[in-house]
């Protein structure tokens, strides 16, 4: 039986997307909030680490979230793979009164906040319910209030009602791209998914990050063409490859020409979100014309 049959009129929601409404206990309140998404294995852990560490040298409290089941969004923050959230709600059988702020929030770089929110075992659960229940741990401690900046960090390319859940407390959306078709027809479907929780959550998309590439003009003729702005260009530098490798963030690598021009883009990429992006009403694109529009003769 429809919802017509019983009277109601059919919910205003994205194309496909079924999204229930925020309770507005669970809202993050007086901090800026960014989701970083963009296709597996493009670089968003390093983005996010390093983006993090450049806020918070620009004075910013910041808290950076991790929602991969993996939970290495923050080791180069740390140095280490932390206990997620889920690990620790398991130690006191999900009874989560019983935990405190350091059984599952450590400090990183240069105090940033960093917690690993972790997964269900693979295909048996849902991850919107670990990030719904890591910001119920982090409101019920208080966490949030201290940060001025909060980033999740979000698994791949899924974007499904689990890993879009972030969108539900995100005001931007950013997404990291490559100059190559795999990654750009990835961010077109990013963008559907963030372009439908838009008309009923407040996120917006604030452009692209592209990363690993010697050239743009890929993501540049995408952006282009449905509405999108490129935010930042890292080149696919050893350098950055090399601080992952070695735990920590491109700021605490020594110095080089190449390794000080990274931080400066990162600093002002910094700066850029802090002071506030436009809301972008990108339009993304069908599977079959990217597919076009990308390909060639």
């Amino acid at each position: 039986m429809s919802l017509l049959d019983h009277g109601h009129a059919p919910p205003s929601f994205g194309e496909g997307s079924t999204q229930v409404a925020l309770d507005p206990r669970d809202e993050i309140t007086g901090a800026k909030v960014f989701a970083v998404y963009g296709k597996g294995g493009i670089g968003k852990s390093t983005t996010s680490s390093n983006l993090s560490a450049a806020l918070s040298l620009l004075g910013k409290r910041v808290l950076q979230i991790g929602c991969d089941p993996k939970h290495d969004s923050t080791f180069t923050l740390t140095k280490k793979l932390m206990p997620t959230v889920i690990d620790v709600l398991e130690t006191v059988d999900f009874h989560s009164e019983e935990l405190r702020p350091e059984d599952y929030m450590f400090e990183g770089f240069n105090g940033v906040m960093c917690v690993e929110a972790g997964g269900p075992p693979a295909g048996t659960g849902c991850g919107g319910y670990v990030v719904g229940q890591t910001v119920k741990l982090l409101k019920q401690h208080h966490l949030l209030e201290d940060a001025d900046v909060v980033i999740f960090d979000v698994l791949g390319d899924v974007v499904c009602g689990g890993f879009a859940a972030p969108l539900q407390h995100a005001e931007r959306a950013v997404v990291v791209a490559a100059n190559d078709f795999d990654s750009i027809f990835a961010m077109n479907r990013i963008v559907a998914a963030i372009k439908a929780k838009s008309k009923n959550y407040d996120v917006r998309m604030a452009g692209v990050i592209a990363n690993r590439s010697a050239a743009t003009d890929e993501i540049d003729r995408f952006n282009e063409a449905t509405g999108l702005k490129r935010l930042a260009h890292f080149p696919d530098l050893d350098a950055i490859r090399r601080s992952r490798l070695k735990k920590c963030t491109i700021f605490e690598m020594d110095s080089t020409p190449e390794i000080e021009a990274v931080k400066t883009e990162y600093l002002r990429l910094a700066a850029t979100l802090w002071a506030g992006t436009d809301a972008l009403d990108a339009m993304p694109m069908k599977d079959r014309d990217i597919f076009e529009f990308l390909g060639f003769e």
